[in-house]
């Protein structure tokens, strides 16, 4: 399976365990793009983790939207185990996109969009009861820097 090298593949038993602020964070910390790619729809080995995944990569598209950085800067796969050609492929094709929307404006301009997401991050953390410098870092999820 041969993929560009600026994917960074992080494992999860399901993509239902990469919450919104792990996508959130990882554009907070200044990555250009991620992808999450999970079971194909009605064959998750947990029942309905790639669709809870679904809905949040959604939600992060809206939210990212809200704060100036388009929202295809994120997107969600669903397919099998099988299929690493298609992953190979997906990792292309989302690399070309990245590529053609240009670095992300939280890392070329640092300024309002970032303080923006921060505060999208901290409002989101605070509905949830977790603190702040509790969290992990972004590294349950699949990026694009």
């Amino acid at each position: 399976m041969d993929y560009p090298a600026n994917i960074k593949v992080v494992r999860v038993p399901c993509t239902g365990k990469v919450d919104l602020l792990h996508i959130l964070k990882a554009f907070e910390s200044g990555v250009d793009g991620v992808y999450v790619a999970g079971c194909l729809e009605g064959e998750c080995h947990f029942l309905t983790g790639n669709l809870r995944a679904k809905k949040r990569v959604l939600y992060a598209r809206q939210l990212l939207e809200e704060v100036g950085i388009r929202g295809e800067r994120v997107e969600m796969y669903n397919l099998s185990a099988a299929e690493g050609g298609r992953f190979a492929q997906i990792a292309r094709e989302m690399t070309d996109r990245i590529k053609e929307l240009g670095p992300s404006p939280i890392r070329t301009k640092g300024g309002r969009e970032n303080e923006e997401l921060r505060m999208k991050n901290q409002e989101l953390r605070m509905r949830k009861g977790d603190q702040p410098d509790k969290r992990d870092k972004p590294d349950e999820l699949i990026t694009n820097n």
